[in-house]
């Protein structure tokens, strides 16, 4: 059999220029939308549209590829449709000032209504100050004093009276109410009051005794003349408060009557002021008369700096700037950023809060409408992962403490009043998460019944093609970078394809197509170029490598030194050059290790170095165990397998993984045991299964470009080149260098389907079809193996 080498036509696809009509990017009509991705887009407009409970989305797929920006473009648009939803105030409560009051009104109306309550509150407090500043009331109050005056001189006057009577004069005092004796008209001091004869003594103790049975019942009266005078003060003085803020509270009531819980909330209000007027008018009598009615009106509550604070309204939510539903993205999803918070001042040493200091968070702030969260912020956060999934199932935004609930805050935090909510959320992140939650969050999967899989390709066909130049255009326009000829968009896009490694695929990583762009547009701005052409595009990738090649270097430096092993000519039994590729994140690239084997007999089948060391992964000693069943499949039909092989990467010292180099290590055993030589000028890639068939590997354009290099270094020969599985042609996106060694002659790239393929080209030996006898043809490389088994099988048997 043979194969023949890939054409240069064959190794990448370029766009022509000529497949644009325009001569510009200026030219297009710009379009940012979504580009190969119309499964993504119809779940994500379903997922938008759809009310159900549960239905919030989750946006997947590959970073780049632009799910952010369509989700929050989608959102805007459905959320113009939608109805603009209702503010929301915090107020205080009057019966229970640690659970404020929630209140929702029309959009645009909790701004009016706090600006009401402030006017309301400055009216109020001019009305009241000047009530009872007014001759109208002093008056009024002085004639309750007088009369409370008169009556209790009275009293007091008449007690004194019947104290005479008996004998005794009053003596007031702070301390109480005393008698003394009087004889002859004057008072008895002690001494003469134990000189009186002892009849005497028991007729002014009875008197006595009597005149405090009186004047227990004077002080009585006098107290209830004290409770009269109260209240005919507290009436009075809520008449006039009644008077200052009834209308104001009616006018109110009357413009909130629709909205029964302002409405609610003004009648606690009015019934407040008037149960604390004596507080809210604040001092205003003498001082005489403060000492007399100071057990009436001392109502004054400790500790509140403004005694109307309790009006004012606390504007969580003010959606009147809004048109249709909010539409929210945040990047720092805590806590108290999503449910919000009720914020501490410090006073007197003392951490205080109140409803004015509740703060909203992202919750309030999308309620009617969507909240975009990147999925990796949220549950790197776990205690917002959780509240996402409490306030879905409870459909409330509930503002606490999470410190209080672990005994971490000494002082009573609030309990506002829950707000309900109605909102989508949408999630953006990989897929790996999605299905990582999905099967082990068992919330998850209720409450975010709609995926939208974003992929990182689209089919590279002309409708693409040019989207994506009318993509490039408008991000021109947008980020004022110069626009882009048809050679410079070609450009572009080969450089997509190059992107997804793919012929015939194109990449929706866009964020890699727009460094591109920034960094060709600045190219062409440092050369004083009108427009990017196709060469600033290559000077920009060309320049991006560079900065991040730094290690592909070294190892070619190694290559140039001799330091390491790799030959690209000659022939060796039983070596071979493998390809691996190494993946930096920012940088990928190609590197060749020299893999050899050792074949000989013995019954321990295929020793994998790799895996004894514990430097290969389970996928390459898979690929390594796979080996020993194609050599007993094929050559051990009618004798045992008695086999012992070792197989090695040699220099590596690092761990490998996956099954792409167990071709390679196939045609290595092959020429140990057939004794043929391998022509190291060709370098292998391939995975191969049981039956001998070729399967498609990774990296196809990383490791021809790799091996190339080396070959560079060691010098072109013309017959150098790379196997590479039939499946990955379409894989090749290879540089304008190793194409044009192709082209010349100089270097080659054979496809191959079977094992029995790319031994012939390795060793120049035909492989050899099996006979009708089980049999090869002799001289053929399966011949040979054959040959060698049934040797080790009947040498072996000698010693058993």
């Amino acid at each position: 059999m043979s194969i023949t080498p890939l054409g240069a036509n064959q190794l990448r696809r370029k766009c022509n220029p000529s497949v644009f009509s325009f001569q510009d990017t200026s030219f297009l009509t710009p379009s940012r939308e979504l580009i190969g991705q119309q499964r993504a887009a119809d779940a994500t407009d379903f997922g938008l549209s759809i009310q159900y409970d549960g239905y919030n989305l989750y946006m997947a797929g590959e970073s780049g590829v632009g799910k952010t920006r369509y989700a929050l473009e989608s959102a805007q648009r459905q959320a113009r449709f939608m109805p603009t939803p209702d503010d929301w105030c915090y107020v205080y409560n009057f019966e229970d000032s640690n659970r404020p009051k929630a209140i929702n009104l029309p959009a645009g109306m909790g701004k009016e209504f706090k600006k009401d309550m402030e006017d309301f509150v400055k009216v109020i407090e001019q009305e009241i100050s000047k009530a009872f500043d007014g001759e109208e009331y002093e008056e009024e109050r002085s004639r309750i004093i007088k009369v409370f005056r008169d009556k209790k001189d009275e009293l007091v006057l008449k007690l004194s009276n019947e104290a005479a009577e008996r004998g005794f004069r009053v003596k007031l005092a702070n301390s109480g109410v005393y008698f003394m004796p009087i004889i002859d008209g004057e008072p008895l001091s002690e001494d003469d009051f134990k000189a009186l004869d002892e009849e005497i003594k028991i007729e002014l103790s009875k008197s006595s005794e009597a005149l405090q049975r009186e004047t227990t019942d004077t002080i009585r009266k006098i107290r209830e003349v004290e409770m009269d005078a109260e209240n005919a003060i507290q009436e009075w003085e809520h008449q006039i408060a009644l008077y200052a803020v009834g209308i104001h509270i009616d006018d109110l009531k009357d413009k909130y009557n629709e909205y029964p819980f302002v409405t609610a909330y003004l009648d606690a209000v009015k019934e407040d002021i008037l149960k604390n007027i004596e507080h809210l008018a604040g001092p205003r009598y003498s001082d005489e008369q403060q000492s007399i009615l100071t057990h009436l009106l001392m109502m004054k509550k400790g500790g509140e700096d403004n005694p109307y604070g309790r009006y004012k309204v606390n504007l969580l939510v003010d959606n009147s700037r809004l048109h249709g539903a909010p539409v929210i993205v945040d990047y720092n999803p805590t806590f108290y950023n999503l449910m919000g918070r009720c914020e501490y001042e410090n006073e007197l040493g003392t951490m205080i809060t109140d409803y004015t200091l509740i703060k909203p968070g992202l919750f309030h702030q999308a309620n009617g409408g969507f909240l975009i969260l990147q999925i990796n912020d949220v549950i790197s956060n776990p205690q917002s992962f959780e509240a996402i999934k409490r306030t879905l199932k409870t459909r409330q935004i509930i503002i606490e403490n999470i410190k209080e609930q672990m005994g971490l805050v000494a002082v009573s935090a609030l309990k506002p009043e829950p707000i309900p909510i109605n909102v989508k959320i949408i999630f953006v992140g990989s897929a790996e998460i999605y299905h990582l939650l999905y099967n082990y969050d068992r919330d998850f999967k209720k409450y975010f019944k709609i995926k939208a899989d974003f992929d990182d390709h689209m089919d590279w066909n002309d409708e693409n093609v040019q989207r994506l130049a009318q993509y490039i255009g408008a991000f021109c326009n947008k980020e004022g970078v110069k626009h882009f000829d048809r050679s410079g968009v070609a450009e572009v896009v080969n450089y997509s394809s190059w992107i997804v490694q793919d012929q015939n695929k194109l990449t929706t990583r866009f964020s890699e197509i727009v460094n591109i762009l920034g960094e060709a547009g600045t190219w062409a701005n440092i050369e004083g170029s009108p427009l990017v052409s196709e060469r600033h595009v290559k000077k920009a990738i060309a320049e991006k490598k560079k900065r991040s090649n730094k290690y592909d270097e070294e190892l070619l430096e190694l290559v140039r030194e001799g330091t390491l092993l790799i030959d690209t000519d000659g022939y060796v039994v039983g070596q071979i050059n493998g390809l691996a590729v190494v993946d930096l994140g920012d940088y990928t690239f190609g590197k060749p290790s020299r893999i050899t084997a050792a074949t000989y007999m013995g019954k321990t089948g295929i020793l994998d170095i790799e895996r004894e060391v514990e430097t290969g992964g389970t996928t390459h000693s898979k690929g390594v165990l796979i080996l020993s069943g194609y050599i007993g499949q094929k050559y051990a039909q009618e004798i045992p397998l008695s086999l012992a092989a070792s197989i090695c990467f040699e220099q590596l010292y690092s761990g490998i993984e996956g099954d792409s180099a167990s071709a390679t290590e196939l045609f290595a055993i092959l020429s140990s045991l057939s004794d043929l030589p391998v022509y190291q000028g060709i370098a292998v890639t391939g995975s191969v299964n049981q039956l001998g068939f070729i399967q498609p590997i990774g990296g196809a354009t990383f490791k021809v470009e790799g091996f190339f290099e080396i070959c560079k270094i060691n010098g072109l020969t013309g017959k150098q080149g790379v196997i590479i599985p039939h499946q990955n042609v379409k894989n090749l996106v290879l540089s304008d260098e190793v194409v044009e060694a192709v082209e010349k002659g100089l270097f080659h790239i054979y496809p191959i389907k079977t094992v029995d393929e790319g031994i012939e080209i390795l060793t120049g030996v035909p492989a050899g079809q099996r006979l009708p006898d089980g049999t090869y043809p002799a001289g053929t490389i399966n011949d040979r193996v054959y040959k060698k088994l049934h040797y080790f099988a009947e040498t072996t048997a000698k010693y058993l």
